[in-house]
């Protein structure tokens, strides 16, 4: 079976999406359609793959004849398009769909009209930000700690200013007015609600006296991805400094930005099975990209990093050599990193401590895969 994809956009990160989608496929529950139609309102740009999958026969007609003693062969029956085979079909060849994008500038954009905001500019940015809030809202994103009103309960829902105010102690935060934001607000809040998202894998339509859609099962794992993945387009696309971490102990929370290398460098270097290994490596890095890190906080970052290259420098010795193992821990020692007295050189550039903050997390990285293909040639489990 081969389905047509030419009209159809993806909203959600292409993992996500197959991620979601398997796990429906896979359930076996008697309403997965419903879960099915649910992803793919939510996934997708517009309705063509919701309608699309609607079209489809829940199952292959039965034969005219039941009672029928014709015998035909399995290859002469013309091949039968169901839901589940669609969806699964949709699943094997997402690699293959399109990613939505924002529609080319308009022509007040395009000519640099002074009375249209663009992209870059800080209100337009609070503003979408808000708007993707209500949206996550409306699709029950927030429901699990905001509730969800119900023309048969009457029971008073959670205070969402009140849950606001209690992790960053402004009050007056809900509803949303993004044009009362100061800086620090408005990255707080960024913060907070990727903490409080949950995505619903299912919903019911209650049509009494309209009362709507009502959302359950829900998930925060693929509700943050999604929030993350999201934001940090909204903030890249504003040219923006800061990404919210998608790994690490500071995961949700707005991290300096690196470049792509860097960035798999530190999904590489927290890959790491030892538990007290990747604690550490998380700490470090979580004190380098903290937002605003100042020498101290990067000094501090690379003094963990060498306590894990200390422990490993039997391994350095003998896998890269003595010289190299005496450089290495030369510079933590000499500039002013893991010592201070009067011997210590503290006269350079901060810009050195970054350059060796991301050497050491690369020999870290480095020490790790040489010592787990030490551990297979050896046939012994890797330690760490």
């Amino acid at each position: 079976m081969v389905i047509d994809l030419s009209n159809y956009e993806l909203t959600w990160p292409v993992t996500l999406f197959v991620a979601e989608a398997s796990h429906i496929s896979m359930s076996g529950k008697r309403d997965w359609a419903s879960r099915a139609e649910w992803l793919l309102t939510e996934a997708f740009h517009g309705g063509s793959a919701c309608s699309d999958f609607e079209s489809v026969p829940a199952s292959a007609p039965k034969a005219d004849d039941p009672w029928s003693t014709e015998v035909v062969a399995s290859w002469d029956l013309p091949p039968v398009l169901t839901q589940r085979i669609w969806f699964q079909e949709l699943i094997k060849r997402a690699q293959e769909l399109r990613q939505f994008t924002e529609p080319r500038p308009y022509w007040p954009h395009r000519k640099g009209n002074a009375g249209i905001k663009g992209p870059t500019d800080p209100e337009s940015l609070r503003l979408g930000f808000a708007r993707l809030i209500r949206e996550m809202q409306s699709c029950g994103y927030l429901a699990e700690h905001f509730g969800e009103e119900c023309v048969d309960v009457d029971e008073e829902l959670p205070n969402a200013a009140e849950i606001l105010e209690l992790r960053l102690g402004s009050e007056d935060l809900w509803p949303l007015k993004p044009q009362r934001w100061d800086e620090d607000t408005f990255f707080g809040l960024i913060e907070v609600f990727h903490d409080l998202v949950s995505r619903p894998r299912n919903r019911t339509f209650h049509s009494w006296d309209q009362c709507g859609w009502h959302h359950r099962e829900f998930h925060s794992g693929p509700a943050r991805v999604l929030y993350r993945w999201r934001v940090n387009r909204l903030l890249m696309g504003a040219g923006v400094r800061y990404r919210l971490a998608d790994e690490g102990e500071d995961q949700g929370r707005l991290v300096a930005i690196t470049d792509e290398a860097r960035t798999v460098l530190v999904h590489r270097a927290l890959a790491v099975t030892d538990p007290d290994i990747k604690q550490r490596t998380e700490h470090a890095i979580a004190l380098y990209r903290s937002r605003g890190a100042a020498t101290e906080e990067k000094r501090s970052a690379i003094i963990v990093l060498a306590g894990i290259l200390e422990e490993r420098r039997e391994l350095i010795r003998t896998e890269l050599g003595k010289p190299d193992d005496g450089a290495l821990f030369m510079i933590a020692n000499k500039f002013e990193i893991r010592h201070r007295d009067a011997s210590q050189q503290d006269d350079y550039d901060p810009a050195f401590l970054d350059w060796i903050f991301w050497w050491y997390l690369a020999t870290v990285e480095l020490t790790t895969t040489l010592s787990q293909r030490k551990e297979t040639t050896n046939g012994a489990e890797p330690p760490f």
